[in-house]
């Protein structure tokens, strides 16, 4: 009852949100209204099906493009036997290719870096621009962890969700070939640089908008479900256009899949669901977790763990709760880049749905696609949701970005 009464005090009248821990969206709720590619069948795991396509003819090389149905992402003109098809929409690639386009691994490529290895920026023929993951080192989690982001990456086809575009193998280096996502991490816009400032409110309503459709075709539309089980700023992607797509998904697993009590216990501190880093117990809700971290992110602009002497760190979790709950101080809390130019009621709302997806209790948390729909009429209809904003809330971005 805490949870409930926490949230009566917050919004002081009548919002449907507060029903959602009541509702099963697997049964009441339809689908997503975002653009998803048709698909004959919800992706089955682990059986994988082709996406790729090649002419023999002129040795061209083309991949579909996961985000636009009829689309291809040209790969230029190579010998067609450096190449095989076999894991679903990924090409196996040419180790040589990927290394020459990297520039033989240069520093100044590097993008970031990640628990094995960097992300190199990479231009292929015809000034084609791709992202390549280095994973080296032969180790078991390593090695499992390329395996399945292969395999899973290869079955899924949806806006949200980062495209693979290749992978190789050789010898203890593997690599990944991902879509090139100009604008970054999330992680990067929020507390590089630019402190946040290329993000107005709502663009950063979008993002959670996106993340939220990502996170609902896992769930909901993969057969079966996934659990992604590593979701944080750092592996939320921004295309040019601000579009955010979940990426990183060599810890996720599939849900029924074998054992999962015997699964190592993995993630990032911070986004990790209590009952998870305590009990081993992991369910789709462990995402919703994660989710409700990231959206404290976005609104407040502060990390999930910050260190507050020399012995002890913080959660924002367990900083901003009380806040979050209190309509004179929340506010304050906002990340000062946005300060005071939202309208009150829906900061009030999305603190509400934050203050919903971290409850220590699994039960109360709602599902993603609860989320979703709590949040489309807070997003502008330019941008993917159905609010009409004023005038006086504009969604164009400093780098003028629609």
């Amino acid at each position: 009852m805490k949870p409930l009464l926490v949230l009566l005090i917050l919004l002081c009248g009548p919002i449907w949100i507060f029903h959602l821990p009541e509702v099963d969206a697997r049964k009441k709720f339809p689908l997503s209204p975002a653009p998803v590619p048709s698909l004959e069948a919800p992706p089955s795991f682990p059986v994988l099906s082709s996406m790729a396509a090649f002419s023999p003819g002129n040795l061209s090389v083309f991949l579909i493009d996961r985000d636009e149905p009829g689309f291809r992402f040209y790969l230029g003109k190579y010998n067609y036997k450096k190449m095989s098809f076999k894991k679903g929409g990924a090409c196996l690639m040419d180790y040589k290719l990927l290394e020459t386009a990297t520039r033989n691994f240069q520093e100044s490529n590097i993008l970031g870096q990640g628990g094995f290895g960097c992300i190199y920026k990479a231009r292929l023929d015809d000034n084609f621009h791709v992202a390549v993951k280095r994973l080296s080192g032969g180790s078991q989690d390593a090695i499992t962890e390329f395996e399945t982001e292969v395999d899973l990456l290869s079955q899924m086809q949806h806006p949200n969700i980062i495209s693979l575009l290749g992978y190789s193998i050789h010898g203890e280096t593997r690599l990944l070939v991902y879509e090139l996502m100009d604008n970054g991490s999330l992680e990067t816009q929020l507390y590089g640089p630019s402190r946040g400032s290329a993000l107005n409110w709502h663009w950063r309503m979008k993002i959670a908008l996106d993340m939220a459709r990502g996170l609902e075709y896992l769930h909901e539309h993969c057969n079966p479900l996934v659990i992604h089980r590593d979701l944080k700023s750092s592996n939320i992607l921004l295309d040019s256009n601000f579009n955010a797509k979940l990426s990183d998904f060599g810890l996720a697993i599939t849900d029924g899949s074998q054992n999962k009590k015997n699964i190592k216990l993995s993630g990032t501190l911070g986004y990790v669901a209590p009952e998870y880093l305590l009990d081993g117990k992991l369910t789709d809700k462990s995402d919703v977790y994660a989710f409700g971290v990231v959206l404290l992110e976005l609104i407040l602009g502060r990390k999930p763990v910050e260190k507050v002497s020399e012995a002890q760190c913080q959660s924002i979790v367990t900083w901003a709760m009380p806040k979050l709950t209190d309509r004179t101080q929340l506010p304050k809390i906002v990340d000062p880049a946005i300060r005071n130019t939202m309208e009150l009621k829906h900061l009030y709302q999305v603190a509400a749905v934050a203050v919903l997806c971290v409850q220590p209790e699994p039960s109360y948390r709602p599902f993603i696609t609860d989320v979703l729909h709590s949040l489309i009429p807070l997003v502008p209809i330019e941008l993917g949701g159905t609010l009409r904003s004023s005038p006086q809330t504009p969604t164009e971005t400093p780098s003028g970005h629609r």
